[in-house]
Formats: C-alpha cells, sequence, structure tokens
C-alpha cells in the first residue's frame, strides 16, 4: 500500500508541476526552464539530505548506487524529457500526452524481464482500465483544447515513443540502481546526472544565451521553482518511493494519472470547460487504480 500512494502522490504532484512549468515554458522555453528547474530540484534536495540525513550531497553512494542512477538520470530527464518537449512541438500535445500513456506496460514488460516482477490478473485488469481511461479523458480534453486536424509524422511518434521509453527505463533503473540507499539522495544522483546531461546539450546548440537571457525573468524563474518542487523534488522522490516498494507496472499505472488530476486544476484555475468525455475518462482511470490499491 506505501508504493501505491506514493505513486498517487507523484501523480499528483506532477500534475501541478505541469502547470507551473506550462507558466515558465511560454516565458523561456521549455528547454531552458528544464535545466533550471533540475538545478533548482538539486537545491531543494540538498536541504532535504540535510534535514532528514545530516548530510547535504550524495557522498555517501556506491559506484552501484553512482552507475545506475546516473544512466537513470540521462535516460529519464535528458533524453525521455527531450523527446517528449520535442514531441509536443511535432505531434501536438494532444497525441503526445497519449503516448505517455505507453509508460505503465512498457515499464510492466521491462521490471518482467529485468527484475523479475509479475502481475497478477487484477493487476492487469487494473492496469487497461487504468491506461484506457485515461487516453478517453485525454482525447476529450485534446478536443476542447486544440484547434485544426490532428498531425500524425513518423518523427513525432519516434519522438514520444522515445519519451514514453526513457520514462519507463529511467523508472527501472532508479529501482536497481537505489537498493538499500536513501531516497533523496539517490533522487539527487539522478538529478545531478539529468542536469549534466543537459548542461553538455546546451554546448551542443550553443544555447547558454538562451539560458542566460532566462535567468533574468523572475517570474519564470519563480514558475521553476515550484515546478522544481513538486517535480523534481517532491514527485519524482515519491516515483522512487513507489517503484521501491511496489511492482514497478502497477507504479507506474497510477503515477500516470497526472492528466486526470490536471482535469480538476484546469477547471479551477484556467476556467476550462471538461466534456461528459473527460469526466467519464477520469471515473474509469480512477476505477482502475482503486483495483490497484486492493
Amino acid at each position: 500500500m506505501t508504493g501505491e500512494l506514493a505513486a498517487l502522490g507523484a501523480a499528483a504532484a506532477w500534475a501541478a508541476t505541469a502547470l507551473a512549468i506550462e507558466g515558465g515554458a511560454r516565458r523561456i522555453g521549455s528547454l531552458t526552464i528544464n535545466l533550471v528547474r533540475l538545478v533548482f530540484g538539486f537545491a531543494f534536495l540538498s536541504l532535504a539530505g540535510l534535514v532528514v540525513r545530516g548530510i547535504p550531497l550524495p557522498v555517501d553512494a556506491t559506484a552501484h548506487n553512482w552507475a545506475w542512477l546516473t544512466v537513470s538520470g540521462l535516460v529519464g530527464f535528458t533524453f525521455g524529457d527531450l523527446c517528449l518537449y520535442r514531441a509536443y512541438v511535432v505531434l501536438g500535445p494532444r497525441l503526445s500526452s497519449l503516448m505517455m500513456a505507453l509508460v505503465p506496460p512498457i515499464t510492466a514488460l521491462i521490471g518482467w524481464a529485468a527484475l523479475g516482477e509479475t502481475l497478477t490478473r487484477r493487476d492487469l485488469l487494473g492496469m487497461t482500465l487504468t491506461i484506457v481511461g485515461i487516453g478517453w479523458a485525454i482525447l476529450e480534453r485534446g478536443r476542447r483544447t486544440e484547434t485544426g486536424p490532428l498531425s500524425i509524422s513518423f518523427a513525432g511518434v519516434a519522438l514520444g515513443f522515445g519519451g514514453a521509453l526513457g520514462q519507463a527505463v529511467g523508472l527501472i533503473l532508479s529501482k536497481i540502481g537505489m537498493a538499500g540507499y536513501n531516497v533523496f539522495a539517490a533522487n539527487q544522483v539522478r538529478v545531478l546526472a539529468g542536469a549534466v546531461g543537459y548542461a553538455l546539450l546546451f554546448f551542443a546548440l550553443k544555447w547558454w544565451p538562451n539560458v542566460r537571457t532566462g535567468i533574468r525573468d523572475g517570474k519564470a524563474l519563480g514558475f521553476s521553482a515550484l515546478g522544481a518542487f513538486f517535480g523534481p523534488f517532491l514527485g519524482v522522490s515519491l516515483s522512487l518511493i513507489a517503484v521501491r516498494e511496489t511492482v514497478a507496472g502497477v507504479a507506474a499505472s497510477i503515477m500516470a494519472l497526472t492528466p486526470v488530476l490536471i482535469i480538476p486544476l484546469v477547471i479551477v484555475l484556467k476556467k476550462e470547460r471538461v466534456g461528459p468525455g473527460g469526466f467519464v475518462g477520469a471515473l474509469i482511470a480512477v476505477t482502475g487504480v482503486a483495483l490497484l490499491f486492493l
């Protein structure tokens, strides 16, 4: 039950960070804000490490922890997020978000192959209902928030799949890498690796002038700090607890609820109207998650 509750908490935290990052990305761009949020996230994790462990940095991590968690951070934060945000541009937010519903089955498959994790029939039913409900809610909301025909291309689908694969593989690598280690410190290693990955990418893209311009925007920095608290700090830490305490595929299914949990936030904060299909999809997804908790 601890893992399932942590996964639900991660999904809720990611719903909050999605809105915060959206606000900042509109001002300074998604690439810049991704690096900035990781820097803020590392600072929050350092403070948590000092309070919880008396050690602000992961200096006590073993070679095993560093190796697996570093790769996990590069795959999840750098590769996965880079593919996802590029997919938003090429494929559109509706289909990109829909492709992220592939994360649970991919995670379950890799967890079975790499860790020997198995799912019960009830787990499989719960995962299926959750994914179907999420997809239904995303498509319904997309029809109301996007105009024009859907643009489907091989490159967009490949990028969307890359985003889903990056998140799934990152979860499994994290579960392997943080064995016997503190969650906040393990997350620090992942966040640090992701930030270094972005830094190297920015050198290759000559993107640093954009970063210097972006960090002068105080409002964008506020959005970044808020997104970092609910994302790399709280959300990701809860996701690591979730995959440590329960089957990775089950944790990924519950964490995939983020698009559904965003619905009440956009109704209250953005005054968006959600059609009946969105609520039906949310109800199906919640039913699936309820089965995963049994």
